[in-house]
């Protein structure tokens, strides 16, 4: 089967294989992309030789600079908005009492026997006689027609090799909404305790490529149902904990829904609304403080009380063991801990203080804190999702109708700490917290306008209190 390559580079490092003796192909997911229609910069040529030789060569006839990876055997030439990377055909052998594969060089079909995935094995000849020719010896081609994610020997071989490949066949089942064969979904699991001797910023940035893709609550399924979840990421495995409780004495059970495929669908609602990876992130562990909070009465069932501010609690460590950025912490935990406080503000009377403290404390994020609200009404009872849904709505339009009249998002008070220092000759201490909080709360709970005169004169009456609560 012949495909038709309209890329002059590739024209032009064929040319260049063919005047140096070299059989080059393009291989992998140039190769995927381009079959299914889609944009591809980054170019992988296999070499059946030495690839870094014949990648020295390429970069000199382009005039550039190239990078070798001596120990891997592979090099990398940015041209243009491209990378290409070369890399020499290799084999795998197993001693008879290891089963640790021993990289050699090899052949095309050696090469293309040990790539992750059948559709990840497709290659192209880019020599001149025969440019464009496809070479699918595992048919990739039938499982890329069929939405099909499968390993090109068995799955136990591939997953050894690189036990990252585990979550790459989620990855990509998620990426491109492809179904992950059986027999490789099984391989996954009984591979799953294998994928702890990957390193965690490899394990990461495959995450976060599930978390930004169309349907990322199909990724992470996978990952817990294949018990990869429970080894990469055991606080969000952890929500699966089934809430049961049988009564011995009335025989009636107390049950509450599933967490974790309930935050899946929150993280789905989210995905269909958003691009924000760090919403949906907020969105899949906003509950990740359920089950250290969890408790059960026969009065009231299965409670959580406090899972708010717990889950807030976890997102720091969470952060630093997955190595994500830190400078996202406060966004994620900012969400988590007040994801229930504006539907818990209709059980109340919805004054305009409840308000602006809300809006205070979620400053710019509260359009996002809102959408994640309105993501986490999932109950199956349809008379409870019309009632939270009301209850979201005026909620929505309270929150415009105070930030429209008082500007409270972000607000500085018009007296800061270094000039309450200065007025009345303080240092820098507890007193300045308490007439700066005291300011603060007067303003948000509408005690007085923000404005510069009557905060001073609320100083004044504030400090004189303290000044004698102190005497006292």
């Amino acid at each position: 089967m012949k495909i038709e390559l309209n890329n002059n580079i590739l024209k032009q490092i064929g040319e260049i294989a063919d005047s140096n003796n070299y059989t080059v192909f393009v291989v992998g997911g140039y190769v995927r992309d381009i079959l299914l229609k889609k944009e591809c910069k980054d170019i992988d040529i296999l070499v059946v030789g030495k690839g870094t030789e014949f990648a020295r060569l390429v970069a000199k006839y382009f005039k550039k600079d190239i990078t070798v990876y001596e120990r891997f055997g592979t090099a990398l030439l940015v041209l243009d908005d491209s990378k290409i990377e070369f890399v020499g055909s290799r084999k795998e052998s197993y001693r008879s009492n290891s089963r640790n594969p021993i990289v050699s060089p090899g052949t095309l079909d050696d090469d293309l026997s040990r790539r992750d995935f059948t559709i990840n094995a497709l290659a192209i000849s880019i020599n001149k006689s025969t440019y464009g020719n496809l070479i699918d010896k595992f048919d990739g081609l039938s499982d890329l027609s069929n939405r099909i994610i499968r390993t090109p020997l068995e799955p136990e071989k591939t997953f050894s090799d690189d036990p990252l490949r585990m979550i790459r066949a989620i990855r990509f089942a998620s990426t491109l909404d492809f179904e992950i064969f059986p027999a490789t979904l099984e391989g996954i699991s009984a591979s799953s305790d294998r994928i702890k001797i990957i390193t965690q910023e490899r394990i990461t940035d495959e995450l976060m490529k599930i978390l930004r893709s169309k349907n990322p609550s199909k990724g992470f399924q996978l990952l817990y149902e294949t018990n990869l979840l429970k080894n990469i990421f055991p606080e969000l495995h952890e929500l699966g904990i089934t809430n049961y409780y049988n009564d011995p004495e009335t025989g009636k059970q107390y049950h509450h829904k599933n967490i974790f495929y309930h935050s899946l669908k929150v993280l789905e609602n989210i995905a269909n609304k958003s691009d924000n990876v760090w919403l949906r992130f907020a969105g899949l562990l906003h509950d990740i403080g359920k089950p250290k909070s969890r408790h059960f009465d026969k009065s009231n069932g299965w409670t959580f009380y406090g899972h708010d501010e717990l889950g807030a609690r976890m997102i720091e460590p969470i952060f630093k063991k997955m190595r994500l950025p830190l400078d996202k912490v406060e966004y994620v935990r900012k969400l988590v801990r007040l994801h229930l406080r504006p539907i818990a503000l209709v059980d109340e009377t919805v004054t305009d203080s409840a308000i602006r403290r809300l809006i205070f404390e979620a400053g710019n994020d509260i359009d996002d804190l809102m959408l994640l609200c309105e993501a986490d009404i999932t109950s199956q009872n349809l008379l409870k999702v019309e009632k939270y849904r009301n209850n979201y709505e005026y909620v929505k339009r309270r929150i415009i109708e105070v930030e429209e009249k008082d500007k409270i998002r972000n607000f500085q008070p018009p007296i800061k700490g270094d000039e309450i220092m200065q007025l009345y000759n303080l240092k820098p201490g507890p007193m300045v917290g308490k007439l700066k909080n005291a300011l603060t709360d007067a303003i948000l709970d509408g005690i007085i306008p923000n404005k510069r005169e009557e905060a001073l004169a609320f100083l004044d009456n504030e400090f004189k209190k303290l000044t004698i609560n102190n005497k006292n």
